[in-house]
């Protein structure tokens, strides 16, 4: 089979396109014939040794996939070879074949596409455990969105407005808004022209902001935190702009909010029960017509380097997925 291999933690460019033995499913995996990969930001970060884990080397990046079960291991059940399945994988979905344990795989409804599939886990299993687990927003509560027409940031827009929050975007352009608008967002804030703080205190009348749900970290991170109204949560989820900031923690103190660590692959690892729950919620609302992925480009496995290089310089909305046929 062919795949994508990463042979150590080095730049995007000595990523090589290699052929591999077939994969194997071992106790309690399933071997997933790829039919399309998710392309993210962790997936670069990860081939270049600057995520917050390292995987054995060496490897295929791709942390979601979507396609049809091949063979299972022992010890499975409630899949079957030829079944329809998404999984997170965590890596190795750059790659015609994967294996991953049954527990991070998930029947994939008739109605939606392998595409649709592979951009569905991370976006929005992160955003539902960052919005549900982590903040518990409830119902007429503002939410801010940091770096809202990526990814994740807008599952966050679409979820915020199901969970009856309302919903601030945030984003470096006027076409970026737009989208958000489309998913729903009641606001937008174009913060690269914009004062955000002060954009902020002008849509709450100056209460602040309930939830801020942060992919991007950098220079935005601080005045989003000013932000907060007394109570508000601060979710660090990711850092997209490449800089971890250093916030001041006498705000946290003075405003009593709190700053919560969302790391989705951990908690689906720790909880796999709760992780499935969610994903069967998210899966309902799919099918309801209530949440409806964004694929802005795709590309064929030979083509992952201009994917990978899309996303990680930050030039996508929505998601971009490689399609192995």
């Amino acid at each position: 089979m062919r795949a994508v291999i990463a042979r150590q933690f080095a730049p995007l460019e000595q990523l090589e396109l290699a052929d591999l033995p077939p994969c194997r499913a071992a106790a309690g995996e399933v071997v997933i014939a790829v039919k399309a990969c998710g392309v993210n930001f962790l997936d670069g970060l990860m081939v270049q040794g600057e995520y917050q884990t390292r995987p054995a080397l060496p490897f295929s990046p791709g942390a979601e996939v979507a396609g049809l079960v091949k063979e299972i291991g022992a010890g499975v059940s409630g899949l079957t070879p030829g079944m329809r399945v998404l999984a997170f994988t965590g890596t190795g979905g750059y790659a015609q074949e994967v294996a991953v344990a049954a527990t991070r795989a998930f029947p994939l409804p008739e109605s939606m596409a392998f595409a649709t599939g592979a951009a569905f886990p991370i976006a929005y299993g992160t955003s539902y455990h960052a919005l549900k687990d982590r903040a518990q927003l409830a119902t007429g509560e503002t939410l801010l969105v940091l770096g809202a027409a990526g990814g994740v940031g807008l599952a966050a827009v679409q979820l915020g407005k199901i969970m009856g929050a309302r919903v601030v975007a945030c984003a470096s352009s006027d076409d970026k808004l737009s989208l958000c608008r489309e998913y729903g967002a009641d606001a937008l804030i174009n913060y690269a022209s914009a004062d955000l703080r002060e954009r902020v205190r002008d849509l709450t009348e100056g209460r602040g902001v309930d939830v801020v749900y942060d992919p991007v970290g950098g220079a935005h991170a601080e005045p989003a935190l000013r932000g907060l109204r007394f109570g508000g949560r601060y979710l660090v989820v990711g850092f997209a702009s490449g800089d971890i900031p250093r916030l001041p923690l006498n705000l946290v103190l003075l405003k009593v909010t709190s700053i919560v660590g969302v790391f989705w692959g951990a908690f689906a690892q720790a909880r796999p029960e709760r992780n499935a729950a969610n994903m069967t919620e998210l899966l309902g609302w799919h099918g309801a017509g209530r949440l409806h992925p964004h694929i802005s480009q795709t590309f064929p496995l030979s083509g992952y380097r201009t994917a990978l290089g899309t996303v990680m310089q930050r030039r996508a909305t929505g998601k971009v997925v490689l399609l192995m046929d």
